[in-house]
């Protein structure tokens, strides 16, 4: 966990991770921005894309900004910030469903959740069992019953997959506040149609024991990348700071230019050891993001 801690020293890889999640978390629900853009957003820049989806990036980066202030055994705090997660974009942001609903492939219902007059009830129930069972289950554990109950409970309009997501990092993090820039969604976003089957498959064996499984190997995965990604960060360091030291803020580089200043002749050097960790890390953006190699590519130093 040596690597983990060590983002409580680093703000920018904390913010990296964090713009991950959102823009995965968000992208699992059909969200068409990218990462790029998802980051242009969050910085307050103007970008080009649909309404609704540029609202929901800003609404999910509030919410999760939101992760240390709230409680996770709290239906108080979840109706709070399912308001700030849908807030302009759902007329029911902030309650539970009125209506019912189901979970659709094409015109075929293949799910059909709890009745709506029944969703009070069973997300106290919830509530009150997790309240209870902190003191007794593992937050790895409890945080994957609590996610996979979530979703079958379906308890709002809209939004429910993402407060899934966003509530499993809310308990992961009162557990160990370094769990609230760990990207998890980012890894099951990675593993979509994994994700839905092993939910699918609870549903019809009426037990969370997959799902359980299917989101422990996926934490494990996530933190090994994360602490593969701080031993290489250490070594590219290097690297990023002589990067810097020859572009001057906001100004724009073509990569050839850049090369020049850092005397190297090897694309393929420049982008792995240079530039890649340099981006990875929010310190340089490009002016193109959505087209990486375009002939129009320009680099600009952010920090």
């Amino acid at each position: 966990m040596g690597a983990l801690h060590s983002l409580e020293s680093k703000p920018q890889l904390r913010r990296n991770n964090r713009i991950r999640s959102i823009h995965s978390s968000l992208k699992i629900e059909a969200n068409s921005l990218s990462l790029g853009q998802v980051r242009e957003v969050i910085a307050g820049r103007n970008v080009i894309g649909d309404r609704k989806d540029i609202q929901e990036v800003k609404n999910a980066y509030a919410a999760y900004e939101m992760l240390n202030e709230i409680n996770p055994c709290s239906i108080a705090d979840l109706l709070k910030l399912h308001e700030v997660l849908t807030r302009y974009t759902v007329d029911e942001s902030g309650a539970f469903r009125k209506g019912e609903e189901g979970v659709f492939s094409g015109d075929r219902c293949i799910f059909m959740a709890p009745p709506a007059r029944l969703v009070p009830q069973l997300m106290e129930s919830l509530f009150v069992w997790m309240d209870e069972a902190r003191e007794t289950v593992h937050p790895l554990i409890l945080s994957a019953v609590f996610h996979y109950e979530f979703v079958f409970i379906h308890p709002f309009a809209d939004g429910n997959g993402r407060m899934a997501r966003l509530w499993h990092t809310a308990i992961l993090a009162q557990w160990k506040p370094v769990f609230a820039y760990i990207p998890l969604e980012n890894q099951i976003e990675k593993f979509q149609e994994d994700y839905y089957r092993a939910i699918a498959e609870c549903h019809k064996a009426g037990s969370s024991d997959l799902f359980i499984e299917f989101m422990l190997e996926q934490t494990d995965r996530i933190l090994d990348e994360i602490s593969m990604s701080a031993d290489e960060e250490e070594v590219a360091s290097e690297y990023v700071k002589k990067l810097l030291s020859v572009m001057e803020y906001g100004v724009p580089y073509t990569a050839s230019a850049i090369m020049q200043k850092l005397h190297l002749k090897s694309k393929e050097t420049f982008r792995k050891h240079y530039m890649n960790p340099a981006i990875a890390l929010g310190m340089v953006e490009m002016s193109v993001p959505d087209k990486p190699t375009s002939r129009n590519q320009r680099y600009i130093r952010k920090r």
